[in-house]
């Protein structure tokens, strides 16, 4: 029976311990699976045949990172058609993001990739090189498949399972005919060795999770009954957090409460090749911006800030002045994240515009700052990369062309290269040397939350755009981290370089 196949981790530990008692040789193939093809059958039939048990096991939905829309099989779908195949043994679901956990828990005798992982396995920092470090920790062996029949389960997908809208595919289509994958790793690469300093305000985001249970019996009032909290590193830390994971050295130059300041977690939270320079407000607390939400979808209901938002004392600043003074010509670009919060004031502002080798600047506009956080307050900025309404909010309308204002922003500030996101319209991105705007559209099909992605955009594209990726390539990089940021909440984890990568391989089969 198929089902009879069906193992839990731990069901499949103790059957395979049992079996390489009895001398059987244990061979395990690992990946998503999501739609079987004549490729898959004779990978799976080669690795049969290099032991006695062939045992394959998928990645769990929640850690599918290859694209919109995927998987198109549920793991429990995906399961029962490996496990009806006559040369699969055992199948098993992996609730972890990586196969690295479930071959030290089986230990199989040989582990299977396909071919095209074979030049992964010689990258020291790659994943198949890790999955081949752990299988020799053991004594066993990682093989390659060499099929002549090729088919890839992503651009099957992508001919003939339309994710997106016609539109969306147009320019899919046009655009991988002058980009793929080696181009964007190719600028990763790049950016590895950028020494970037981060400036901006750090904010603990907590989300309290619950029911609404009703209205209140006595007054005209919303009723939340609490369940359970989580805490995240946001605002400036997670930009620098973003930024860490494609350039090695990184600073942090944030602001931090004397009261409740939180700094424990700021840096526990910290990525390890991110510095922390923290100054201290004397009189309020780290921001706190504390959301309630429905817990099963993540739908907020309302937040309540803990915050002291006037700007910093005389004394605090100059600190801040001095120390960047002294430091800034070690960094080849500044990354500004304006949230707001009294943090950045004007003689930080005025010192970053006229030092910063290279200045990125992102100014935010949220419930406490509507109105009063304009990216035109910065004389100059090499980088510019905001959202429409605060694009709208620095020239006072609401209904002009986009690209009009652009070009009050490019007069105002002589920024090289701008970025505007757009929501759910994607995003434009101009390159003033040429005169050109690109207009990328959304690639998200699921959102969990929206919270972050913004500053993710920011984040991951202000290197590539140092080290002079071109500006329709920045969006569509731009708009592929947002639409993996959308599924995350709030920032419980970074946009990883394997999530992305894949993500964009997808996009562009």
């Amino acid at each position: 029976m198929v089902s009879e196949k069906i193992k839990t981790v731990i069901q499949l530990q103790e059957i395979l311990g049992d079996l390489k008692k009895s001398g059987k040789k244990i061979v395990q193939c690992h990946g998503t699976f999501d739609l079987l093809h004549p490729g898959h059958l004779k990978h799976l039939e080669a690795a049969r045949s290099y032991g006695d048990i062939l045992v394959v096991t998928i990645t769990a939905d929640a850690w599918v990172n290859r694209g919109p829309g995927r998987p198109i099989y549920n793991q429990n779908v995906r399961a029962q058609f490996l496990a009806g195949m006559q040369c699969v043994h055992f199948v098993a679901i992996d609730d972890k993001p990586t196969p690295i956990e479930i071959l030290k828990r089986l230990k199989p005798d040989i582990f299977v990739k396909g071919g095209d992982y074979e030049e992964k396995a010689r990258e020291p920092h790659s994943l198949t090189h890790e999955e081949k470090r752990v299988v020799e920790s053991y004594g066993g062996q990682i093989k390659f498949t060499h099929e002549d029949l090729v088919f890839s389960s992503s651009q099957l997908l992508n001919d003939f399972f339309y994710v997106f809208p016609e539109s969306t595919q147009v320019f899919l289509n046009h655009f991988k005919k002058v980009y793929d994958l080696n181009f964007f790793t190719n600028y990763f690469e790049k950016t590895r060795r950028l020494k970037i300093l981060t400036v901006g305000d750090t904010i603990i985001d907590e989300y309290h999770y619950g029911d609404v249970v009703g209205g209140g019996s006595k007054e005209n009032m919303l009723v939340f009954k609490y369940k359970e909290n989580e805490m995240f590193a946001g605002g400036a830390v997670a930009t620098a957090n973003n930024i860490s994971l494609y350039s090695q050295f990184v600073e942090l130059c944030t602001c931090l409460g004397c009261v409740d300041s939180k700094e424990n977690f700021v840096r526990d939270h910290l990525k390890p090749n991110v510095s922390l320079k923290p100054f201290y407000r004397s009189n309020g607390c780290t921001v706190v911006n504390r959301r309630f939400a429905e817990e099963i979808f993540v739908a907020k209901l309302f937040e309540e800030y803990f915050i002291n938002d006037e700007p910093l004392d005389v004394v605090t600043e100059k600190k801040v002045c001095d120390y960047l003074e002294k430091i800034i010509d070690d960094y080849d670009l500044v990354v500004v994240n304006d949230f707001g919060f009294g943090f950045i004031g004007p003689q930080v502002i005025d010192l970053v515009c006229k030092r910063a080798k290279f200045l990125a600047v992102n100014t935010q506009t949220n419930s406490v700052n509507r109105g009063f956080n304009l990216i035109t307050k910065y004389s100059r900025a090499d980088y510019v990369c905001i959202d429409q309404p605060e694009l709208r909010l620095a020239f006072s309308n609401k209904y002009g062309d986009i690209q009009d204002m652009i070009y009050r922003l490019v007069e105002k500030m002589l920024p090289t290269k701008v970025a505007i996101t757009l929501g759910h319209d994607g995003s434009m991105t101009h390159d003033v040397s040429k005169d050109q705007f690109y207009k990328i559209p959304v690639f998200s099909k699921k959102i969990v939350d929206r919270v972050g992605a913004g500053d993710a955009y920011f984040s991951v594209t202000t290197p590539c755009v140092f080290a002079g990726m071109p500006m329709d390539a920045i969006g569509f990089l731009g708009n592929a981290v947002g639409a993996i940021a959308v599924t995350i909440v709030c920032n419980r984890s970074s946009v990883e370089p394997p999530v992305l990568t894949n993500f964009i391989k997808t996009l562009l089969k």
